[in-house]
C-alpha cells in the first residue's frame, strides 16, 4: 500500500491497490509497455529471456535468448531496443524480426553491460552502462559510463563518465533534463541539463535514497505533469519536480524498474525479483511510441 497517503493522494486513487500479475521469474527487470499491441515485455535477466504479458493471454515467452537482457524500449518507428546485460552490447530489433547491434564498444573498447535506456523525442538513445554483468577483471573501460547514439550518424558519443554504478535513467516531459539513478553506495539520483545537440552539463544531486530497507535506486519514470518514479528501498519513491519525496507506492519485493501502460497509460507496472506487478494511478506517464 502507498505510503504518505495525503501526499500521494493526487497521484494514487484511494480505491487502488497493488496486484501481483505474474511471479516464478529469476531477477525481473526492464518492463515497457507495447502501444500497438497493448502487451507488456519485460526482461528475465538470469533466465535469459524476454517475457510477455497481457490481460488476455497472461504470460509467454517473446524472445529467449536474450543476451540477458535488462532494459527495453522502442524507438520511433516502434523497434524494440535491447540494453543486452550479458552479451556487453546494445541491439535492435528491426520490423521485419531481423537483429541490429547498435552500439557494442567505444573507442575500440568492449562495453561493460549495458543496463538501462531512453529515447527522446528526435530519437536519439541515451543509456547507461554499468559493470553488473561481467567480472571485474573482464572489464576493458576504466569507467562507468552514460551514452548518446546518434540515431542518424551512429555515432556513440561519452557523456558522463563519474558514476560509480549508472542505472536507471529518464526525461522530464519536456526534456531539457535528464535524471540518472546511481546504484552504488551513493544512492542518489542526480539531474542534468539537456543542452543543444544533446549533451548533458549542469550535473546537480536530485535527491537521495536513505532506508534501512534493502535496494538502491534502480530503474526510473516520469508522468506527464513531471513527477519522478524511482523503483528502490522498499518500493517505488515518488518525487515532485521540485525534489520533495511525496511517499512510497510500496511492494512487497523489492522492486528493480517500473513502467507505465494501458491504454490511458494510467497503470504503473512494476518488475520486482521474482515478479511483476501492476497499480492504478491517477495521472499518466510519458509514453514511449
Amino acid at each position: 500500500m502507498p505510503s504518505r497517503r495525503g501526499q500521494l493522494a493526487s497521484v494514487v486513487p484511494r480505491d487502488s491497490k497493488l496486484e501481483r500479475l505474474a511471479t516464478g521469474f529469476q531477477f525481473t527487470e526492464g518492463p515497457v509497455w507495447n502501444t500497438s499491441e497493448g502487451f507488456l515485455l519485460f526482461s528475465d535477466i538470469p533466465a535469459n529471456r524476454i517475457c510477455q504479458w497481457s490481460s488476455d493471454s497472461g504470460v509467454k515467452v517473446f524472445l529467449d535468448p536474450s543476451g540477458n537482457s535488462n532494459g527495453l524500449t522502442y524507438d520511433k518507428e516502434g523497434r524494440l531496443l535491447i540494453c543486452e546485460h550479458g552479451n556487453r552490447r546494445l541491439s535492435r530489433i528491426e520490423k521485419d524480426g531481423s537483429y541490429t547491434v547498435l552500439a557494442d564498444r567505444f573507442s575500440g573498447k568492449r562495453l561493460n553491460s549495458p543496463n538501462d535506456i531512453v529515447v527522446r523525442s528526435d530519437g536519439t538513445i541515451y543509456f547507461t552502462d554499468p559493470p553488473y554483468g561481467i567480472q571485474p577483471e573482464r572489464q576493458e573501460l576504466p569507467f562507468q559510463g552514460v551514452y548518446r547514439l546518434d540515431p542518424v550518424s551512429k555515432k556513440l558519443t561519452l557523456l558522463v563518465d563519474d558514476f560509480e554504478r549508472p542505472n536507471g535513467l529518464a526525461f522530464s516531459p519536456d526534456e531539457t533534463v535528464l535524471y540518472i539513478a546511481d546504484s552504488s553506495t551513493r544512492r542518489h539520483v542526480r539531474v542534468f541539463d539537456v543542452r543543444d545537440g544533446g549533451t548533458l552539463g549542469n550535473s546537480r544531486l536530485f535527491a537521495e535514497i536513505r532506508s534501512n530497507l534493502p535496494g538502491n535506486p534502480d530503474g526510473m519514470k516520469v508522468d506527464v505533469e513531471g513527477r519522478l518514479y524511482v523503483a528502490t528501498a522498499g518500493g517505488v519513491w515518488v518525487f515532485s519536480q521540485e525534489r520533495k519525496h511525496l511517499g512510497t507506492i510500496r511492494s512487497p519485493e523489492t522492486p528493480s524498474n517500473c513502467a507505465f501502460g494501458d491504454e490511458d497509460w494510467k497503470t504503473l507496472f512494476i518488475t520486482a525479483r521474482t515478479s511483476v506487478y501492476r497499480i492504478r494511478l491517477s495521472i499518466p506517464g510519458i509514453k514511449v511510441p
